[in-house]
């Protein structure tokens, strides 16, 4: 009986360290590029680093913290940082608006708002507000709501906010394409809807890992899987399966063009990484 005690015990332990070490692997596993790319980290210390946009020369990062805690950051061309905006909650999308940068905050109801040099103003109000896309006078907005998500559109031209889909599950990226052709992602669902003029917006993408952030350019459809683990940033030329170009990612958000390659903020470990082909 001692000795069936000890072997349960001992396999038990097995368990135990197994489990562990499965967890650890999953949160220190280095990201992996695919063949054909590169990587490294162009900057470390961005608490949960995710939107990105530029300003000339220098970058323009978000730390998406909640509680009042998320700031707006600019890094110079000398690698410098300042802060742009503080007390936010939760800032994800920031893009050129109007000779100047929009930005949301997901972190509840607030206002989707603008700034220059010389001030900054409220656009509209949003619920969890994330991902923002511009077009000349138009500001296109999602809201990270389970059910009730919304892609929203507002034009400065007369100040309208006009909804263009509603109750969607966890929206988070809004994109287009440069042959007009426009994305978003429901996260919850594991989609990636094609935008249609009849309203339906057929599934692009499905069987995803928690889908966030778009990007569309020459290359393809870029996607960048917001999951805590064993997170993939995904190429998709519309014509076969997406390709995982890197992988083993940790809650990748933004990603920024940047000569022929790119910037990801990749929020699980608080930096911003350059990928670059090669």
């Amino acid at each position: 009986m001692a000795r069936s005690w000890r072997y349960g015990l001992v396999a038990l332990a097995a368990l135990l360290l197994a489990g562990l070490g499965f967890l650890a692997w999953q949160r220190f596993w280095p990201a992996q590029a695919a063949p054909g790319w590169r990587y490294e980290v162009a900057y470390a210390g961005i608490a949960k680093a995710s939107a990105l946009a530029w300003q000339g020369d220098a970058l323009l990062t978000a730390e998406e913290l909640k509680d009042g805690k998320g700031r707006l950051l600019r890094i110079d061309a000398q690698g410098r940082r300042s802060v742009l905006r503080e007390g936010l909650y939760k800032p994800d999308g920031l893009v050129p608006y109007r000779n100047g940068f929009a930005y949301s905050q997901e972190g509840g109801t607030h206002p989707v708002r603008w700034f220059d040099a010389a001030g900054s103003r409220d656009l509209f109000t949003g619920i969890n507000a994330q991902g923002l896309w511009a077009e000349g006078q138009q500001l296109y907005a999602v809201e990270d709501r389970k059910g009730e998500g919304r892609l929203l559109r507002y034009d400065a031209t007369d100040g309208s906010l006009t909804v263009l889909r509603e109750h969607l599950d966890e929206a988070e990226s809004f994109t287009r394409c440069p042959d007009g052709r426009a994305f978003y992602t429901e996260k919850a669902r594991g989609l990636v809807r094609q935008l249609s003029d009849d309203g339906r917006d057929p599934p692009a993408l499905s069987d995803l890992r928690e889908p966030s952030f778009l990007l569309c350019d020459r290359r393809g459809l870029w996607i960048s899987e917001d999951s805590t683990h064993r997170a993939r940033l995904l190429l998709w030329d519309r014509q076969s399966p997406p390709r995982a170009i890197l992988t083993f990612l940790r809650a990748p958000q933004a990603l920024l063009p940047r000569g022929d390659g790119y910037l990801l903020a990749e929020g699980g470990r608080n930096r911003i990484i350059a990928l670059d082909p090669h």
